[in-house]
């Protein structure tokens, strides 16, 4: 039995991309009569492609979430929000499942993100990084819906990224530790993070560097060295840091964009600096709750971790049954959680 030809096959014998063969074969207007023609010519020729988008009646949707394999407790939220949806992916003929792909070899996540098969649409949590890029327009040319979620892939084929504006939540925490540096003496902001090559991070420390040199020209910005994402191992780094290369006297804050606050916060309370400096950091995991409650933390800066995964799965719904506007999202707003306002 001859096999059933896809999307791409079509796409390559016509010499058009996979969007355009979608739109003849969906009756979208934006084609030339001349390359319908090309491209049916070839489906008369191989017969109609499999719709990767287009269950037939009764069968639901399956979509994918591929996150990082490393623990961490954003990461474990995320994956349990997933797990708590389930219910709501059923009612909307929607079964999902969720890949934990080890990050820190971006050549074996690329090659195993290859394999994630069997499914209309993916939401990923990836770094941004060459090999990845090419995994992702690898699979959009062959009829999968990718988005991106939290964190965007600039540059390859994802159809969007559903998450909260990075660099604009950078300059909030920014704008918020520059208020509270009010000590002439403490002249210092530090900027922590980790070696991930997510671009949200990476665009959470464009938007802090930026208000900072922009609104507070008394003050400095300083990186330390890449953390380690354990709270041990960023603990023990950042009171090397502060032991050997700064003065912890100058220090008037510290914004930590990524693991490791709770390793942060320890590290500043072991020099005595609790109450005397602000510290930023992202996610309100059941560790921020503690730090703010206990004063680790001045402020968490969150999103709405459920609109975000739900929305992933309405969008690839959308794009699979070709929805106009499906890709019309709303940006989650950044929360800012205090002590006073978290419960």
């Amino acid at each position: 039995m001859p096999s059933i030809p896809t999307i791409a096959d079509i796409a390559r014998l016509a010499g058009v991309g996979t969007a355009t063969v979608d739109r003849v074969l969906n009756r979208r207007a934006g084609v030339n009569a001349e390359t319908v023609q090309r491209v049916m010519q070839v489906v008369g020729e191989l017969g109609t492609p499999q719709q990767p988008g287009r269950p037939r009646r009764g069968a639901n949707f399956r979509f994918a979430y591929v996150l990082p394999a490393e623990g961490s407790p954003f990461l474990d939220l995320v994956d349990r929000q997933i797990a708590q949806s389930a219910g709501e992916f059923r009612h909307a003929h929607i079964t999902e499942v969720t890949h934990r792909i080890d990050a820190t070899d971006p050549a074996r996540f690329a090659a195993e993100l290859a394999q994630v098969g069997e499914c209309e649409g993916i939401a990923l949590l990836a770094p941004d990084l060459p090999p990845i890029k090419l995994a992702i327009n690898e699979l959009v040319r062959s009829g999968v819906h990718v988005v991106t979620l939290f964190s965007d892939v600039a540059g390859s084929k994802r159809e969007t990224c559903i998450g909260a504006d990075n660099r604009a939540a950078g300059r909030t925490a920014g704008l918020l530790l520059g208020r509270m540096a009010n000590d002439a003496k403490r002249d210092t902001l530090l900027l922590s993070s980790q070696a991930t090559r997510l671009s949200a991070e990476i665009e959470r420390r464009i938007g802090f560097a930026q208000v900072v040199e922009e609104r507070f020209a008394r003050l400095r910005m300083v990186r330390t060295p890449d953390l380690p994402a354990d709270d041990d191992g960023a603990c023990e780094a950042l009171q090397r840091f502060m032991k050997d290369d700064i003065d912890p006297s100058r220090i008037a804050g510290i914004y930590n964009v990524g693991s490791g606050s709770v390793g942060v916060a320890r590290a500043l309370a072991g020099a005595g600096l609790t109450a005397k400096v602000g510290v930023a950091s992202h996610d309100f995991t059941e560790e921020h709750s503690a730090l703010l409650s206990a004063n680790g933390l001045s402020y968490v800066l969150h999103q709405d971790i459920h609109y975000c995964v739900s929305t992933a799965a309405r969008v690839l719904r959308a794009l699979c049954e070709n929805v106009r506007g499906a890709l019309n999202v709303v940006q989650p707003r950044i929360e800012i959680l205090t002590a006073e306002n978290f419960h």
